[in-house]
């Protein structure tokens, strides 16, 4: 059934288990909850499981034990452009239910319960689909598709060996029949009302402008189910916002979240893996012989205090840390990777434990940045920048590189002379700020405030 909560939120603010593949956040001692199921949370195409950071840190203030909840990284996150067509690290549908089949066992038999719930964006919806479908369903009380494509980004009579294309044999086959959904697992589909830049009438974001995809913005509802849209979000917003939160959390919970805020602890352990783009392609293949340094940086200036906090080489799993850090403490983490660019990478203060703060080194430096003194980079990797809705101000001015209307961009290069080079940069996106250094681009670094929110 179509249920829309757009009047009601358009108020609303805005031991790893499989070794670099399945992560759970570091251990706690929340307040018991009820009945609630474990979670593996599931993220989309060419992303990781630390997308999934600051749902995890809701689901827990509202008493989820962090060791029933799991969040799986996909070897090969990024769909091929044909499904059945082999493609260097690019995984196909099989792949995908394959792993998350593995990763569902494991939660299964690390938790001792009999089903689980599964939460995901986008691609990760599709692998969801895939895997109750066939064979899965016994292991699945409830699915959550958030921003999944499910009727394709686009239904064409070319390329229907295309994951994405709703006329191609993957989709036709999970919709086929009276129902969309599998009987026997509760599934909720939450969609934008109009900004998911993957639920579009016209080809342009796809490549095609003018032609039309012969989708809507009601391409993630389902025959069966259970849809709400959430209003103005974007496409990994449906997934990563407060307001996606609140209705994951109702619709496995049963009952409406305590708080939506995330509650600080006070001591924080962070680890991760460091993961890398083989021909540019991202992966959640491990990185070994990375070094991972960590420092104390001023809120106001970007500046370091003190000396290294952490310093730790990756091995063959890739995996670095663990890291102890306060909760208000902003950080810089220096990630040197073999092959790759040096990467600067500002975060705002964490405010509770994870394991799945996995690093990437930035892209490498291209031919437009030639003559460049510094470049510097504000990323969104939850949501995207989205003008007028948002506040976008990169060392204080509106990027000139992030389109209007539907959101679409997730990341803005700014490009800095010689002369600037050592001085703050200030990133801000609504209530997040987020001050960085600019690094010499000569010596082969660039910097990156990632945002958190």
């Amino acid at each position: 059934m179509a249920l829309s909560r757009r009047r009601f939120l358009q108020g609303a603010g805005a031991l790893s288990l499989l070794a670099g593949r399945l992560s759970v956040p570091a251990l706690a001692q929340p307040a018991p909850v009820g009945d609630i199921p474990p979670i593996l949370f599931v993220h989309g195409n060419g992303d990781h499981a630390a997308l999934w950071m600051t749902t995890l840190w809701r689901m827990e203030a509202n008493g989820v034990p962090r060791e029933r909840m799991a969040a799986i990284n996909f070897t090969d996150p990024l769909a091929r452009a044909d499904d059945k067509v082999e493609q260097a690290s690019r995984s196909s549908t099989e792949d995908q239910r394959r792993e998350l089949a593995e990763a569902v066992r494991e939660l299964k038999q690390k938790s001792g319960a009999a089903r689980i719930a599964l939460v995901g964006n986008s691609r990760g919806g599709n692998a969801i689909r895939n895997f109750i479908k066939n064979g899965g369903g016994g292991d699945i009380s409830h699915a959550v598709l958030c921003g999944t494509p499910n009727h394709g980004v686009y239904a064409w009579d070319d390329g229907l060996g295309n994951e994405f294309n709703g006329r191609g044999p993957f989709l036709r086959g999970l919709n086929d029949g009276d129902s969309e959904v599998t009987a026997g697992t509760a599934f909720l589909t939450l969609r934008s009302d109009g900004f998911d830049k993957y639920a579009q009438a016209d080809g342009r974001f796809v490549g095609k402008p003018g032609t039309p995809t012969n989708v809507t913005s009601e391409g993630p509802a389902l025959k069966g189910a259970t849809n709400l849209v959430l209003g103005a979000v974007d496409h990994r917003e449906t997934a990563y916002h407060p307001r996606a939160f609140r209705e994951i959390y109702k619709f496995i919970a049963g009952h409406e979240p305590a708080r939506i805020e995330i509650v600080p602890e006070t001591a924080v352990r962070l680890s991760g893996v460091v993961t890398g783009t083989p021909g540019g392609v991202p992966t959640n293949r491990p990185v070994p012989g990375a070094t991972v340094d960590i420092y104390r940086v001023s809120a106001e200036t970007g500046e370091r205090i003190g000396g290294p906090l952490h310093s730790s080489q990756t091995g063959a799993d890739g995996r670095w840390g663990p890291a102890q850090v306060d909760s208000s403490w902003p950080l810089e983490f220096v990630l040197t990777s073999p092959d790759a660019v040096t990467t600067h990478i500002y975060r705002s203060p964490f405010p509770r434990s994870s394991e799945i703060v996995h690093l990437r080194a930035a892209r490498p430096l291209s031919p437009a940045d030639s003559g460049a003194g510094a470049i510097v980079l504000m990323s969104r990797p939850r949501g995207y920048f989205g003008l007028p809705r948002d506040i976008v101000l990169f060392d204080g001015k509106e990027p000139a590189d992030v389109k209007s209307g539907v959101p679409t961009d997730a990341v803005t290069t700014l490009r800095l002379a010689a002369a600037d080079v050592g001085r703050p940069v200030a990133a801000i996106f609504n209530g997040e700020r987020i001050v960085m250094r600019a690094w010499p681009a000569s010596e082969n670094r660039i910097a990156v405030a990632e945002l958190t929110y």
